[in-house]
């Protein structure tokens, strides 16, 4: 397979113009797992020749040939503080899913963990959120369509490929989108450290949408009220809260035991 490499006279091309690299995917995990995607449509990657000798692997699984870099040039490319890891990919979007999808891929199965973000919006929380939902076997993501970043730079690298694997469905009204699951037999258990009941203290039978709000503001009165139970998770120390994703991956600990 032939490479492009950049001249060291002209690395820019002809007319000596820096080219733009559209890159959205950055890091290895990240890039190694979309790669190995069958459902990206990949349109460049983007490698020094230092990272190519660790991807050269599965750089037979694409026809995209690779574009070799150097790491300072990357550095240039990508968004300030990007911690590529000597990598980076462009990718079109995966196929939308929406909640209907959820249902319907998961209406034969008998124990199933959905997770449901209200208004998280800190890139680096949600794709700690789906590493963790991964890790864990949850079945899906949703998330708010308005208030929610997208699935690529600094959420797709630190869910660290999650996000390939995560099906991620974005709804407008996450109230609606709590009645429907409960109409197809989920039980809504909203996290809120003000909850009467441990999540340890639940035994968890059949399907379950665990629903997490903003970290300070805590889930909105309107989706608290849709979740059929409000529940904390088991502390002893001076301080009761936890970090958003850090939460959830408790959450999902305790519910997978």
């Amino acid at each position: 397979m032939k490479y492009e490499k950049k001249s060291k006279q002209n690395p820019w091309g002809k007319s000596g113009a820096k080219k733009k690299i559209a890159a959205n995917i950055w890091g290895t995990h990240a890039v190694r797992e979309a790669w190995l995607n069958p459902a990206r449509q990949i349109r460049g990657l983007y490698i020094t020749e230092q990272t190519l000798k660790s991807f050269e692997d599965i750089l037979p699984e694409r026809k995209t040939p690779p574009s070799i870099i150097d790491k300072k040039d990357l550095d240039r490319r990508l968004p300030s503080g990007a911690v590529h890891q000597g990598i980076a990919l462009h990718t079109e979007p995966l196929p939308e899913v929406f909640i209907q999808d959820l249902i319907i891929k998961t209406r034969e199965q008998e124990n199933v963990t959905l997770l449901m973000l209200d208004q998280v919006t800190d890139p680096h929380n949600v794709g700690a959120i789906l590493r963790s939902a991964c890790v864990f076997g949850a079945s899906g993501l949703i998330m708010q369509r308005k208030h929610s970043p997208e699935l690529t730079g600094i959420l797709a690298k630190a869910a660290c490929g999650a996000v390939e694997h995560v099906p991620t469905a974005y709804e407008i009204n996450l109230s609606d989108t709590l009645d429907k699951l409960k109409t197809a037999g989920f039980f809504a258990i909203g996290l809120d450290e003000r909850g009467e009941q441990s999540i340890g203290d639940i035994k968890k039978t059949g399907k379950t949408v665990i629903v997490l709000g903003a970290e300070g503001k805590g889930l909105r009165p309107k989706v608290a009220e849709h979740c059929d139970s409000l529940v904390c998770l088991p502390s002893s120390g001076p301080i009761t809260s936890l970090n958003v994703s850090n939460a959830a991956a408790v959450a999902l600990y305790e519910l997978s035991k």
